[in-house]
């Protein structure tokens, strides 16, 4: 099980380090980053491998959430599940 993880905000030092922190904590495995930087807004998205979670998904999006407001920023998990069916023609 995969899952998209998407990071918005104010540029600061050590975003992806502490999102990725965080991930593999609870055993989840990064398997792509892209991110960039317009100015000032921080912008990622990761794939992540999520079937070695040590956390259900419901708190596996909270605590990363919580991670995000500490450095105020928005952190979205979606299960790829949704992802791909959002995007289906």
């Amino acid at each position: 099980m995969k899952a998209v993880i998407t990071v918005l905000g104010k540029d600061t030092v050590g975003i992806l380090a502490k999102v990725s922190s965080a991930c593999a904590q609870q055993g989840i495995n990064i398997i792509e980053v892209t991110q960039s930087v317009m100015q000032d807004l921080f912008a990622m998205i990761m794939l992540a491998d999520i079937k070695d979670s040590k956390v259900p998904f419901d708190e596996l999006t909270r605590k990363l959430d919580e991670v995000g407001e500490e450095m105020g920023v928005k952190v979205h998990v979606m299960h790829e599940d949704i992802f791909n069916s959002m995007h289906k023609i």
